[in-house]
């Protein structure tokens, strides 16, 4: 089935059931690891605290958009957790932020923290960013309904953040992994496996 891209201008107007034990045995450790906590338990260490957001629509499509600093690099909505800040108010916040959207409700989370590396090169470049050295990103994945019309997404975000996508669709989970960076597939394998009941 073909992709239908969706692209704007930046000037332009416009409960689930899970195993109580994480599976993460055919990833590299390197690559994905699993940690057993709750929302508010630390993730691992050298980790930056990190939300991620797998919003799909009534067609059980999940939303995916290209970063404007690598067009070809196509993610799912992500975004730092505040200090003291509930995981689930972070997702809705940075989805809000990210992609205008406000019409959502949350069906699931990933019940555990999941992180990825950062290759050297985006580590480097992050630290000068961040004004911090993390190894990487520890994740709580929230699945959500977007329940509003599509005249809301607009990737100038709420206005509040710098924009950081370029075009944005509609994708099977398939497509989802196909267009992610190498470094995060792993991850994402792992989100959709979560939320399969969901999607299909």
């Amino acid at each position: 089935m073909a992709v239908l891209w969706r692209s704007f201008s930046l000037y332009s107007p416009f409960h689930l059931s899970v195993p109580p034990k994480p599976i993460c045995s055919y990833f590299s450790p390197s690559s994905c690891t699993c940690s057993s906590s709750s929302s508010m338990e630390a993730p691992p260490q050298g980790y930056r605290r990190n939300v991620g957001i797998c919003l799909i629509n009534s067609s059980k499509k999940i939303f995916s958009a290209s970063r404007l600093d690598i067009p070809s690099a196509w993610q799912m909505p992500q975004g730092g957790i505040d200090d003291n800040e509930d995981p689930k108010v972070a997702a809705l916040r940075e989805l809000k932020e990210e992609t205008g959207v406000s019409s959502a409700e949350i069906l699931a989370e990933v019940p555990y923290w999941l992180t990825y590396d950062f290759p050297p090169e985006v580590r480097e470049k992050l630290k000068h960013q961040w004004g911090s050295d993390w190894k990487g990103q520890a994740q709580k994945w929230f699945l959500l309904k977007f329940t509003g019309k599509e005249e809301e997404i607009n990737l100038l975000g709420d206005g509040s953040e710098k924009p950081e996508f370029g075009e944005w669709s509609w994708m099977t989970p398939e497509q989802i992994v196909e267009h992610a960076v190498d470094f995060k597939k792993p991850v994402y394998n792992k989100v959709l496996e979560v939320f399969t009941s969901y999607l299909h």
